[in-house]
């Protein structure tokens, strides 16, 4: 019987689309590549404010939690983004060991939410470029489908 594999659309026939070759490309990326990994997408305000999706994390941000055990605590600053280990600190976010010290938990950067960033004039510029580069598809006729294009496709 022959099997038929379905997978995602590849998009550059240069890297590979082989799960060990992703996982060992993933694991063994450097610390500028794992800034890039680890994005957090930007809440409906910040989304509507500055018409970007997502932004790489950075220490001072301030994030909500939106999935796991922490999810329905407040939002909290970030106080360290550990690379090495791909996840992040946010003050208030510990639990108490056996001998009754805190020690921070560590989230994931994709189950976090931004609320406010800290910019500078670095963050603002990658901003304004990554909102250049989303109207530039936007005029070529790219973007969400709206119900009158919908409806307007049946017609003939």
């Amino acid at each position: 019987p022959s099997l038929v594999r379905s997978t995602a659309m590849k998009f550059n026939s240069a890297i590979s689309g082989a799960r060990r070759k992703c996982r060992k490309a993933h694991f063994s990326a450097p610390s500028s590549v794992r800034r890039k990994l680890m994005t957090a997408s930007l809440s409906k305000e910040l989304r509507q404010k500055y018409g970007v999706r997502s932004m790489p994390i950075r220490k001072d941000d301030e994030v909500q939690i939106v999935r796991g055990k922490f999810a329905k605590e407040p939002a909290g600053k970030v106080t360290a983004v550990y690379r090495r280990r791909f996840c992040i600190y946010i003050d208030r976010i510990t639990k108490e060991k056996a001998n009754g010290s805190q020690v921070p938990v560590p989230i994931e950067a994709s189950n976090v939410q931004i609320v406010k960033l800290k910019l500078d004039k670095d963050r603002k510029s990658l901003l304004d470029r990554k909102k250049a580069g989303r109207q530039g598809g936007a005029d070529k006729g790219k973007g969400k489908v709206t119900e009158k294009d919908v409806h307007m496709a049946d017609v003939d």
